[in-house]
């Protein structure tokens, strides 16, 4: 008899865990109540890079006459047109996911899933209530949005990612709550689109990840800086008041920041359109039933091993439930599937978290993996560093797009790569040759000897590579 998999949740980590298994012969059922893709692919990943597509197209236009192009008209943003290419994009998206499970004859049912107890599961649906047997579970119910005390989300004058993702019309200024990663996409984005854009951060820099090297999110402040951002490091909201349809907000000193420079903050009254809330997530567990199997929550997150197991046997979670003690991202989700649906069908597989890469898409890109300097720093390692700015990258200047630097990380007795971090043109894409490098444990010097095309962006990094070697030889 097969083994039967139900998992709660068709997201990134959700339907690739379903095809796993069932690809691997299982009898799989996803209960999903809202649509396949989660948040990446409705609310997250995929809507907000195609509304970065249409910013850069708007930045391209703007550097016409640099480019030899006169005569151009300049365009305006039309919303309703966007939010239709949006919509058309997710559900293209979805369709083939849909179509995979369809393939690979897993059972989808569209519906509320829950946990009724050991072995059950029901799923209201459209047409009336559902039931489930499972003997292995996988649960990948995500995460939403987190409001701030006093900026609940309205959806009109305070917005979470989820209403940005939807707005009908521009608004003239908004303010942007929390400078994490999808706090400075959308303050970049809107930048892009003509809105006049401040940002609120209650740590001392912008991207305030410890995965993100210092040097990357100077490079992003100088470049938010030169777009007349106004930015407020070390600084919170204190209040905000709806007033004849704009929102007052008052700020003050950061009670979050390791060592606020109090005697240069200035607490600051805006007056703006909107403000986007944009300062984490919280799980998607309540209601779900997971008292029914006896599994209990920290915070709400499901706590789980590195083999993706919870403390229930036969039970697994995989993705944002899984909360910030792990890495919430979508490719981290969809290789927990993987793991979690081999685990679940008798493997006994490992899900590593140490090389893992960050894809931020500010303007410019900015991406990593491995250590940080201060990172390898604070463990002991004696570095080497290289540091290269994309202008001395002929592509670089042929596109128009200086701006930005790769730093590479290694440890100075072996030359082994332990972290890259780039801030540039398609530095999303390129950081899949530092994820290698750093995977397979790399050398400086044969990232050096490896031959990169000319001219492309690719070149920093040997050029990077070839820097460092020839500095360390100079010592």
């Amino acid at each position: 008899m097969k083994s039967r998999i139900t998992i709660l949740g068709a997201g990134p980590g959700g339907y690739v865990a379903a095809l796993e298994a069932a690809r691997l012969g299982a009898e799989v059922t996803v209960i999903e109540k809202e649509g396949v893709g989660g948040t990446c692919l409705n609310h997250g990943c995929i809507p907000s890079k195609v509304l970065k597509n249409t910013a850069d197209l708007l930045e391209r236009f703007h550097q016409a006459e640099e480019f030899g192009l006169t005569g151009a008209v300049v365009p305006q943003v039309d919303m309703a047109r966007l939010m239709a290419r949006k919509e058309a994009v997710i559900a293209d998206q979805a369709g083939g996911i849909e179509k995979l499970l369809q393939t690979r004859k897993v059972r989808y049912i569209r519906g509320t899933g829950r946990i009724t107890g050991p072995g059950q599961a029901e799923a209201q649906t459209a047409d009336g209530l559902v039931t489930v047997d499972w003997d292995r579970l996988i649960i990948a119910t995500g995460s939403r949005p987190m409001d701030l005390p006093g900026l609940a989300v309205d959806g009109r004058y305070i917005l979470s990612s989820n209403e940005a993702l939807a707005l009908r019309r521009l608004p003239e200024s908004m303010l942007v709550v929390g400078a994490g990663v999808i706090g400075c996409e959308f303050a970049f984005i809107f930048s892009a689109m003509g809105v006049k854009v401040s940002l609120v951060e209650g740590l001392d820099r912008v991207l305030p990840l410890p995965s993100v090297d210092e040097e990357s999110s100077k490079v992003i402040l100088r470049e938010m800086k030169k777009r007349k951002f106004g930015v407020y490091l070390d600084q919170t909201v204190a209040s905000a008041e709806v007033v004849d349809g704009r929102v007052r907000v008052l700020l003050r000193v950061s009670p979050f920041s390791p060592n606020p420079k109090k005697d240069r903050i200035k607490p600051a009254g805006l007056d703006v359109e909107m403000v986007l809330v944009s300062v984490g997530r919280k799980p998607n567990t309540e209601g779900i039933g997971l008292e029914t199997i006896g599994l209990a929550t920290e915070r709400g997150w499901i706590p789980a091993d590195d083999r993706l197991s919870t403390s229930v046997p036969g039970v697994y979670a995989i993705g944002d439930v899984l909360g910030p003690q792990k890495v919430m991202l979508a490719h981290v989700a969809s290789m927990e599937g993987r793991i979690a649906a081999r685990n679940a069908l008798g493997a006994d597989e490992v899900m590593g978290y140490d090389v893992i890469p960050g894809a931020m898409f500010t303007m410019p890109e900015a991406a990593d993996v491995g250590l940080t300097e201060a990172q390898a720093r604070s463990r002991g390692i004696d570095v080497a560093v290289g540091l290269v700015h994309f202008r001395t990258v002929g592509k670089a200047q042929v596109i128009g797009e200086t701006a930005g630097q790769a730093k590479i990380v290694a440890d100075r007795a072996s030359g082994r790569v332990l972290g890259v971090h780039l801030v540039g043109p398609h530095a999303t894409d390129l950081i899949a040759e530092g994820v290698l490098a750093v995977q397979t444990g790399r050398t400086v010097e044969e990232l050096a000897r490896t031959i990169h095309a000319h001219p492309t962006l690719a070149e920093i990094m040997g050029e990077t590579a070839l820097a460092m070697l020839e500095t360390e030889e100079a010592k």
